[in-house]
């Protein structure tokens, strides 16, 4: 490595830790955080400010303009989901299925299903009441039921598809989507199982935590006749179909210029899938127009702030790329022999302890392996991007939001979900590198 890769792989460093102490010493706002550890690393590097500016605002541009359309259609499908009655439809349903005694495999197989098209917190929020339900119908311990259903949910937050993170993981490893989802689904087997029920097994042995009261409903949803399963299980099949249509048809026939390629790429295209799916499942909960637009406006407006943070690593890895520290840094890893998944996935999990957000932590982690995959074609991208997601979930503690959400929707005090929670999340770190490594070295 030359001297100035040396010194900009040092200005990488003091960027990324400058971003670290904004964000979990000072409590910066992570937008704001990103743009001065961009700039940090732009100017130390000798970039011209208005150079540096124009590479950020590019970075920023370019990753936004790719998922934007697919976040904030995500979480209206999900707010549909919700006000359906939908996600009770099918717990109801999953214990018929699987029977009392089974029943935290019915809800881990719900909270894949509802985890597919909806955020973590979203999610949770919604199967709560149902977690609460069943907890008191059929007496099993709590932590048997809530620690599968948050280790499902987690995996699902940070390895797939539409959910941010992984998002712009793939975009910048140039990973397939379709790929991506079903890597992501046969990973997610064993580290479920691992994190979920195993852990479960243990845990619920040595740390007491009683089921706190169910939520009251409310009365608007309760009034409404729930959907059928067939309209449910229809609703989250949709998205998932639309998104593979492309994977197939790239498998069925290699001519690019194919009539069914060429129409698959457009019916495949996520934006295009999920703003069909929430079309269709407007009409199949027989929603009014008003009524899907005020629901669809409830829940997109918490997504303002993601977007914002996600165009801000967008933002970061632009400068990093057009400073020439992307570069040096995919030498390093080179030079180090430094298989890319595990330097990918040690990157994502240093900032997700130091920040606490998935989101960061994986577009970061993104944009640092990315010259080291996109230059060497033998690495298969998709599961990069299944390592990254799960190293972007390792070890959540007090500065991650989604520790305080968890200790609150479900009643536990703070040492409670340092042993629960926080466990979970850092098995499904280390599970997931061992299981996308494996998966790697085999295929």
């Amino acid at each position: 490595m030359t001297p100035d890769q040396i010194q900009l792989l040092i200005l990488s460093v003091a960027s990324v830790a400058v971003l670290i102490a904004l964000i979990a010493w000072l409590r910066m706002n992570a937008f704001l955080a990103l743009l001065l550890a961009a700039m940090v690393m732009g100017l130390g590097s000798g970039m011209d400010p208005l150079a540096m500016m124009s590479a950020f605002e590019k970075g920023m541009g370019g990753t936004l303009g790719g998922i934007a359309g697919i976040l904030g259609l995500g979480t209206i499908l999900g707010g549909l989901l919700a006000a359906s009655g939908g996600a009770d439809v099918l717990a109801k349903a999953l214990i018929g299925l699987f029977g009392p005694k089974r029943v935290h495999w019915c809800l881990m197989v719900l909270g894949l299903l509802i985890g597919l098209t909806t955020w973590f917190a979203v999610g949770l929020v919604m199967l709560v009441p149902i977690l609460l339900t069943l907890a008191r119908e059929t007496k099993e311990p709590f932590l048997k039921l809530a620690i599968p259903l948050l280790a499902v949910l987690s995996i699902m937050h940070g390895v797939m598809p539409p959910h941010p993170g992984p998002v712009v993981a793939l975009q910048a490893l140039h990973a397939d989507l379709g790929k991506v989802i079903l890597w992501g689904l046969l990973a997610a087997v064993p580290v479920a199982a691992v994190s979920g029920p195993i852990f479960a097994h243990w845990a619920m042995k040595r740390v007491k935590v009683d089921a706190p009261e169910p939520p009251p409903v409310d009365p608007a949803i309760a009034a409404r006749p729930q959907p059928s399963l067939a309209v449910t299980v229809s609703v989250l099949t949709v998205p998932i179909l639309l998104l593979l249509t492309q994977t197939m048809a790239e498998l069925l026939y290699e001519d690019k210029t194919h009539p069914v390629r060429q129409v698959a790429a457009v019916i495949g295209n996520p934006t295009l899938a999920l703003g069909i799916s929430v079309i269709f499942a407007g009409i199949a909960f027989r929603f009014t127009r008003s009524e899907a637009l005020k629901m669809g406006e409830k829940a997109i407006a918490a997504v303002g702030m993601t977007l914002l943070v996600v165009g801000g690593g967008g933002g970061f890895k632009g400068v990093l790329e057009a400073s020439g520290a992307a570069t040096a840094i995919g030498a390093m890893a080179t030079e180090a022999h430094l298989p890319p998944m595990i330097f990918g996935w040690l990157c994502a999990a240093l900032v997700r302890v130091a920040t606490g957000s998935a989101t960061v932590a994986i577009t970061t982690a993104s944009g640092l392996v990315a010259p080291v995959v996109l230059g060497h074609p033998e690495v298969n991208p998709e599961l990069v991007v299944v390592g990254i997601g799960c190293g972007s979930l390792f070890l959540s503690h007090l500065n991650d939001a989604g520790f305080w959400i968890v200790k609150e929707t479900l009643g536990m005090s703070v040492a409670q979900t340092l042993r629960t929670w926080t466990v979970t999340e850092t098995l499904v770190g280390v599970t997931g590198l061992l299981v996308a490594w494996g998966l790697d070295s085999l295929f």
